[in-house]
């Protein structure tokens, strides 16, 4: 079972070959991509074996840190700690995503109002500044906007539903109810491969029956851009909560000490946010 020891020291760890590890799956990863860019035969696989290294370091790595946690060797000052730096990290994700809303914002309410107003009409005497437009010299193709009805309204419904689970399930832990836990945890993952198998479908659907695509503009642009960041970070969100399942269903945490749950619930709620957001913004405005 979890649990914390009351010593005033701060928990450090012996020296790890994990960090060196991970620096270098990454090296040849990101240099593997940039040959794949450069249409490089061997690039692929390279990608691929630095992957796949990274994901094996981290495998140790978090299995490390998950063993010193149920050990008992992190105390308050590991806690305060890792509560700081989850928020840090939601923290430079608001601004991750505030960068690409933003984006957003001023191709909508700038660059599109000043492209149509007086000042530009004798270059392009034509062009319509109404959202979303194939720009000023018609150099994109014809595309159709996406909808909010069906999939956009019920994907939000899904990932309401999802943080509504999650709550129940961290309550039930607070409460001792370990198998209620796990099953309201097990419901929130359910709800957010059917997100993602939704999204999936909506990108079919745009490359397919609407000519929407990533090259369409600005409109296809950020649209791609929000929305797909999003879905990778449910992905990831979903991937810390599987984690956490297993733990849970494994005996790990305890009422009064269950921060991997509670910094993966923080996670996932805040992808619920920014989806509300992107639904607004993106979908209906």
């Amino acid at each position: 079972m979890s649990g914390q020891n009351e010593s005033p020291y701060y928990f450090v760890p012996h020296p790890s070959r994990h960090p060196i590890s991970a620096a270098a799956g990454l090296l040849v990863m990101l240099g593997s991509l940039a040959a794949w860019i450069n249409e490089h035969t061997w690039a692929p696989l390279g990608v691929l074996v630095g992957l796949l290294w990274l994901l094996f370091t981290l495998w140790h790595w978090f299995g490390d840190a998950i063993a010193e946690s149920e050990g008992g060797m992190y105390g308050k000052n590991v806690d305060r700690s890792y509560r700081w730096s989850m928020s840090w990290f939601i923290f430079s994700e608001v601004m991750f995503f505030g960068a690409f809303f933003g984006a957003l914002f001023y191709a909508r309410e700038i660059a599109l109002h000043q492209l149509g107003s007086l000042d530009f009409k004798l270059i392009w005497p034509d062009f319509s500044a109404v959202w979303p437009n194939n720009g000023p010299a018609n150099l994109v193709s014809t595309y159709k906007s996406m909808q909010p009805w069906p999939v956009p309204t019920i994907n939000t419904a899904l990932l309401l539903s999802s943080g509504a689970t999650l709550t129940v399930s961290h309550h039930a832990l607070r409460d001792n109810h370990r198998k209620k836990a796990i099953a309201w945890l097990a419901a929130t993952l359910v709800f957010g491969v059917c997100f993602l198998f939704l999204q999936g479908f909506e990108y079919f659907h745009a490359y397919n029956e609407l000519n929407l695509t990533l090259a369409s503009g600005i409109y296809g642009s950020t649209f791609f851009l929000l929305t797909g960041f999003h879905g990778f970070h449910v992905f990831l969100g979903g991937t810390m909560l599987a984690v956490v399942l297993v733990r849970l269903i494994r005996g790990h945490f305890t009422p009064e000490h269950h921060f991997a749950f509670e910094g993966a619930a923080w996670y996932w709620h805040f992808v619920d946010v920014v989806w509300l957001g992107l639904y607004v913004v993106v979908y209906w405005l």
